[in-house]
């Protein structure tokens, strides 16, 4: 079976994945980093620690599903953007691992970047890998981006991503986890942060939220200061989570349609682990046609997107 070995080792999870390219199945295992209470994520030497620990667990449980099956090839995520510069230590996890298999078994490693990984296992989910036959528009939402970005296909990096809008202060996924540790949820925030503001009959369009833009990219601090305020004056918790979300709906469909401006009516896919959460899903998609979002699971932290790059690189997808 033409099977490819995806390696993803973040800030936030453990990820490994296998892609059957004739089939077009994937199978996946992941861990969290174990975060202490309280704390917004962790030091590079301690996730780096943690991956060492993890990896051969997810692995070990990857092969028990899998079975004895060769592996004709590997894809890793080494680095978080594909820009000069872009590195983080935990990706090095990954590597060193990708690197042993890959000249233990003779079979060829392909390395790509954490942010290529997180729009191909999108695309894979909203089954529209046919987009890499042309331009479109994807989102990476998380906790390290919050970037609106223009793709095309590229033979030697998968994808060739250019940048139309960022986020100049808070990320979106520190957003959401920065309202949730004040909320007193459990990091990372935003399933418990999701589940809470289900609860909330508010009318967000009642709470004056508005995106604050600055030529295509967004500032997202001052909405941590409002929902500090918004606790202090005793807003219900729920009614606060809700306006988390509806703050980064409106902020995302705000650097939407700058893109829009600026390239036309693209298809739009929407990464990252904050475009899991359904109420921005919801809200996104009843304004826009073209746009397509992953299951939560190929949304959050995976190493689909990187088995995935394994085989475009290999040739046994087309």
């Amino acid at each position: 079976m033409p099977l490819f070995l995806g390696i993803d080792t973040s800030n936030y999870t453990t990820s490994v994945a296998v892609y059957d390219s004739e089939k077009g199945g994937v199978i996946q295992e992941k861990m969290l980093l174990p975060v202490k209470e309280g704390q917004l994520g962790l030091r590079q030497s301690d996730a780096v620690f943690h991956h060492t620990v993890q990896l051969p667990k997810v692995i070990g449980r990857l092969f028990e599903r899998l079975g004895k099956s060769d592996i004709c090839a590997v894809g890793v995520s080494v680095r978080p953007r594909n820009v000069s510069g872009s590195y983080m230590p935990c990706f090095l996890c990954g590597e060193g691992l990708a690197d042993s298999i890959g000249s233990i078994g003779n079979i060829p490693v392909y390395k790509t970047s954490h942010q290529t990984g997180h729009i191909l296992a999108a695309l894979y989910s909203a089954d529209r890998l046919s987009l890499l036959k042309e331009e479109f528009a994807a989102f990476h939402i998380s906790g390290g981006t919050t970037d609106c970005l223009l793709c095309r296909y590229d033979d030697e990096d998968i994808l060739n991503i250019s940048e139309t809008g960022t986020s100049l202060d808070l990320k979106g996924g520190q957003l959401i986890d920065r309202t949730g540790l004040m909320l007193g949820l459990k990091f990372p925030c935003g399933k418990e942060l999701e589940a809470l503001a289900v609860k909330s009959s508010a009318d967000v369009k009642k709470m004056n939220i508005r995106p604050v833009m600055k030529n295509g990219s967004c500032c997202l601090s001052g909405f941590e200061n409002r929902f500090r305020k918004m606790l202090d004056d005793d807003v219900p918790p729920c009614d606060i989570a809700l306006g988390c979300q509806y703050a980064i709906a409106v902020t995302a469909d705000a650097m939407t349609e700058h893109s829009v401006k600026l390239y036309g009516e693209l298809p739009v896919i929407y990464a990252g682990g904050v475009m899991s959460n359904r109420y921005i899903r919801s809200y996104i998609t009843k304004k826009r046609e073209r746009a397509y979002f992953a299951e939560p699971e190929f949304s959050c932290d995976n190493a689909a997107g990187t088995a995935i790059a394994a085989a475009l690189k290999h040739g046994a997808l087309s």
